[in-house]
């Protein structure tokens, strides 16, 4: 017990002794972003010595991560960038765990700077994004910085990459879910207000894909089976229950795949025809719905 004494004083002693002016803490705290208490710690640890202050906040990151890495990043922003001719997207989700932090500057900061770094490599998958540099760190290493500094955990929850004819981009309020639409056969004419209406169609309606050939045949599987099991509850004859089954399973694609569904702005339509009233031909040739929370 002496010992752990005598050890506090010698601690509290070299504290006190290390000449950690405010100039410095702030100078670090420009460098790293982080709390000028944790900035202070570092550069007392470090004794003075900035680059082995910048690694201990690194470590002190990589620990914070750690330790929070079976948490749910059930909050977060998307972010989404266009080249110029709107042909090609790029969508990224930034999750982290309270509304409060994704409202932060420094979490946006970041978000914005991951995107304009998938935007120039237009990596494969998210783990190839984490390792391609923003300046002399790794994106990975970003993250752990911010999650060192916040306390939070941060993640890349989703990256889209998308090439196409005209891309029309969409974030709805609150920065939580985003949407990119493909159209096709757009003959030179401008579709950007149709292309965000669609884009808003399938904020809203949450389509499974573009049109009955799109879905999944697991899908297609699980809704005949829902609809025969409802055929045979309703005591309905065994000769006629597939045909039950088939019109439900009509039913579904009607509410469920985006070329079929009837266009929110104006039901007497659907959004097909809604496309082909606008640009003879206009349709959608893909999309993607991403959020978060």
């Amino acid at each position: 017990m002496f010992n752990f004494f005598i050890k506090k004083l010698e601690i509290i002693n070299t504290i006190e002794t290390m000449a950690i002016t405010a100039q410095e803490v702030n100078k670090l705290r420009q460098m790293t972003g982080a709390g000028m208490m944790d900035c202070k710690k570092a550069l007392v640890e470090s004794e003075g010595d900035f680059d082995k202050a910048i690694e201990i906040l690194r470590k002190k990151g990589q620990k914070v991560s750690a330790s929070r890495a079976d948490r749910e990043t059930s909050e977060g922003s998307v972010f989404i960038q266009t080249n110029d001719d709107q042909t090609t997207a790029v969508l990224i989700a930034l999750g982290c765990e309270t509304d409060f932090v994704a409202k932060n500057e420094d979490f946006q900061k970041l978000g914005n700077e991951i995107l304009n770094v998938a935007f120039d490599a237009r990596p494969e998958s998210a783990d190839a994004l984490k390792a391609l540099k923003s300046g002399d760190l790794t994106i990975a290493e970003k993250l752990t910085e911010l999650i060192g500094k916040i306390g939070e955990k941060i993640e890349i929850v989703a990256l889209e990459v998308l090439d196409g004819e005209k891309i029309i981009p969409y974030i709805h309020a609150g920065s939580k879910l985003g949407v990119l639409v493909s159209l096709k056969n757009t003959n030179g004419s401008d579709v950007s207000d149709a292309g965000r209406d669609i884009a808003m169609q399938i904020a809203a309606m949450s389509p499974v894909a573009v049109d009955k050939d799109g879905v999944d045949t697991t899908i297609i599987e699980r809704e005949l089976k829902i609809g025969r099991e409802q055929a045979i509850e309703e005591g309905k004859p065994e000769k006629i229950i597939e045909k039950i089954a088939e019109g439900k399973l009509n039913r579904f694609y009607k509410d469920n795949t985006l070329l079929n569904q009837n266009f929110v702005k104006d039901s007497s339509m659907t959004v097909a025809k809604y496309l082909d009233s606008v640009s003879k031909g206009l349709t959608v040739e893909t999309f993607r719905r991403i959020s978060v929370g």
